[in-house]
């Protein structure tokens, strides 16, 4: 083999991996964000919450709450949008972390159930804060606060932590 064809298979080698590592990183934010977009539309959808208000709630941490209500479905479509980018994010960070951390490959069930708890903390006590809402979140009433950690922990953190396991190890 040639110098110019070993770069050739190597570079194949570094592509095929690549497109492994995003199409792991992919599937992990759209189950995470589906499961997790799955409970916010059950809980407030029992309160007559609409899923497009959802999504405006969602947008609001960009734009603020009366710029997200007054933009409509739109905004509403936007939000739910990008809670999916986010929660692509937030699996990329754990994927990165297991790819250089062998631990959280091996041990994925109870590193990711602890993901998904520093999840929570860090979406409603930094995130959310900081964003245009300007609050913590966190709050309300208690069965919204258990089932909000409950939900990071077992339909955001641990099938992210299940899914970058598949990944890194096949």
């Amino acid at each position: 083999m040639t110098n110019t064809e070993s770069t050739l298979v190597a570079s194949g080698d570094h592509q095929t991996a690549g497109r492994s590592a995003l199409k792991t990183i992919v599937t992990a934010g759209l189950v995470a964000g589906a499961l997790d977009i799955a409970y916010a539309c059950i809980i407030w959808g029992l309160r007559g919450v609409s899923p497009i208000r959802i999504g405006q709630s969602i947008a609001a941490g960009l734009m603020g709450r009366e710029a997200a209500v007054g933009g409509g479905p739109t905004t509403g479509v936007f939000g739910l949008v990008l809670h999916f980018v986010l929660m692509t994010i937030i699996a990329g960070i754990y994927y990165i972390a297991a790819r250089n951390i062998r631990l959280l490959v091996d041990k994925a069930v109870p590193f990711g159930i602890a993901y998904g708890l520093a999840t929570y903390g860090v979406m409603n006590y930094v995130v959310l804060p900081l964003s245009a809402i300007g609050q913590a979140g966190g709050g309300g009433p208690t069965y919204i606060v258990v089932t909000g950690i409950l939900v990071h922990m077992f339909l955001i953190g641990l099938p992210i932590a299940l899914i970058t396991r598949r990944g890194l190890r096949s």
